[in-house]
């Protein structure tokens, strides 16, 4: 099944955040008729929504009907739709109620105050808070059936619980299945009313009291605390994290960097090393590069190659596998994402990279010499690494070049020295036996005039 960007307008093939492509199917005939959507439940799982949130937002915009059976995993609006016509809608759906408003990244969170009648959405990546506008008639769906509980686990029985100072409420059993009549005012899944009360008004004590931040256990909290500490005690506190698959510590890498790009840290020496620390605390040092290298280089690669020089050698500096992930990410940059603009500039790229110190020579031609699958994207196809090696050969041919040149200058100085000495030897020598000291001293003076006009530069 073919994945998408979560946020279609980002068109970064490096863009972390997909999910599945609608699939939508047509069923029945004549007033019967329905479009079930056929993977809503993993749609809903990569934008952390319940499947019914989007589902009720199809009928808000259509005016039609929709029909949940969690249980079966159905999710149906009435009449007609194409599955193009169902993602257009899901882009705004996502654009209402999954980005974030300053940082467009989709890592948010919807709280519902039911006394307020206000939903909030906290971002996880750049922390903003704010509220929802509730104008949309989805609005009202959510507030009778707040994300948590989630309400694809509450779908047969409800058990009672009490407020303080109230006896529980008897509520009576629905059914399984539900219909909505796309107004916004009917519920859709049976939901337990009592226990999401209790957690709005644990939110709304949460927002209003003075209690200690310490004592909050929530992500925010502890991820304030954890930025605390130092980073002896994060790597004796964070033991989990490494029980993670390699991947996940890659996007827990990425998400870190994230954060520090939007809050303008990334440079300074304080900042890199912060940075290197937590590659090193994750064990993915040397993947570290090609992270960086999605959320750092775009079409202004030239300049931001110099920019952010410091930050990359401290992670290549003596890692060869390090700078071939970084020349994999170089060629999903130049192949895929700006093919354009910088196919005609990879000689001048890796030139930068060169010059820069942030890969070494041996790198490079071993990089030439033999392309590696390993460090580079599955979308980097044979025809597209061969053209880019093509437009590499003038650099590679120059590097090549250099390096001949380099060691025949170093044969011919070594040779060149060994003579001059000689020579010196047998002209100190010759005059001493017919002149005594004064020869040898006059020698002795010419050599020490002739080492002081060397130019080590010029050898």
């Amino acid at each position: 099944m073919a994945n998408i960007n979560v946020n279609r307008n980002v068109t970064d093939a490096f863009y972390r955040y997909k999910m599945p492509r609608l699939i939508a199917k047509v069923e029945g005939k004549g007033n019967g008729i329905k479009t079930v959507i056929a993977n809503m439940t993993e749609i809903a799982k990569a934008l952390s929504r319940p499947p019914t949130y989007p589902t009720k937002y199809f009928g808000c915009e259509l005016g039609a009907q929709t029909n949940f059976d969690p249980k079966n995993d159905r999710y149906i609006v009435n009449g007609a739709h194409d599955s193009s016509k169902l993602q257009d809608l899901l882009d705004g759906f996502i654009r209402k109620f999954v980005l974030c408003p300053e940082c467009e990244n989709p890592e948010t969170n919807l709280v519902v105050l039911s006394k307020k009648n206000m939903i909030t959405q906290r971002c996880i990546a750049c922390g903003y808070q704010g509220n929802i506008d509730m104008r949309h008639k989805l609005t009202t769906f959510i507030l009778k059936n707040p994300p948590e509980p989630d309400p694809m686990t509450s779908t047969t029985t409800t058990t009672s619980v009490p407020t303080p100072g109230k006896k529980g409420n008897k509520r009576s059993r629905g059914k399984e299945t539900t219909t909505d009549s796309g107004n916004g005012d009917t519920g859709t899944v049976e939901n337990n009313l009592e226990i999401s009360r209790c957690q709005a008004e644990q939110h709304i004590r949460h927002n209003d009291s003075d209690d200690d931040w310490g004592e909050d256990t929530s992500d925010a909290a502890v991820k304030a605390r954890m930025e605390a500490l130092s980073g002896a005690a994060k790597t004796l506190t964070i033991t989990d994290d490494l029980e993670k698959s390699p991947q996940e510590r890659v996007d827990m890498f990425y998400s870190f960097v994230k954060q520090r790009k939007v809050a303008g840290e990334l440079t300074g020496a304080e900042q890199e090393k912060g940075i290197v620390i937590e590659a090193e605390r994750l064990e993915i040092k040397d993947k570290a590069p090609l992270v960086l290298a999605e959320l750092l280089y775009d079409v202004n690669i030239l300049q931001q190659i110099k920019q952010y020089r410091s930050l990359f050698c401290r992670l290549t500096s003596d890692d060869p596998k390090a700078q071939r992930y970084l020349l994999g990410a170089f060629e999903q940059l130049v192949g895929i994402v700006h093919p354009e603009a910088l196919m005609p500039k990879i000689p001048h790229i890796l030139k930068a990279f060169y010059e820069f110190d942030i890969v070494d020579e041996a790198v490079l031609i071993e990089w030439d010499d033999m392309p590696s699958r390993k460090y580079m994207s599955k979308e980097v196809t044979k025809e597209i690494s061969k053209e880019i090696h093509m437009k590499a050969a003038p650099f590679i041919k120059w590097l090549k070049e250099a390096d001949e040149e380099s060691s025949e200058d170093d044969e011919n100085t070594a040779a060149s020295v060994e003579y001059e000495t000689g020579s010196s030897v047998i002209m100190a020598s010759a005059p001493a036996v017919s002149n005594g000291g004064s020869s040898m001293e006059a020698t002795s003076k010419q050599a020490e005039s002739d080492t002081e006009d060397v130019d080590i530069d010029a050898i």
